[in-house]
């Protein structure tokens, strides 16, 4: 699909991207790639395929056990802090 230059300038200000007349011309041949793709997916026949909506709402999650897998490195995580105080970080005061 081609587009001409003056609706390449109205999709940039909908989409707020400023662009100098040196760009219209990339970005028109950019979007006129994009929309020549989506006529190639008008082509293909989905007569008799139902819709995928609500698929993901309607498949239960998989259960899994509430266990605490990667804990109890209480030591390590405060070995990286610059200052502490008992098993806590501390830091300095910025709101007077």
């Amino acid at each position: 699909m081609s587009l001409d230059p003056a609706t390449t300038r109205r999709i940039a200000k909908l989409a707020r991207i400023g662009l100098d007349d040196q760009e219209i011309e990339a970005v028109r041949t950019q979007l006129g790639g994009i929309l020549g793709w989506i006529e190639i997916l008008d082509e293909v026949n989905v007569e008799g395929v139902p819709p995928m909506v609500g698929t993901a709402v309607n498949t239960a999650l998989a259960p899994r056990v509430d266990a605490v897998t990667d804990g109890n490195c209480q030591d390590k995580v405060l070995s990286n802090a610059p200052d502490r105080e008992g098993p806590f970080f501390t830091v300095p005061k910025v709101v007077e």
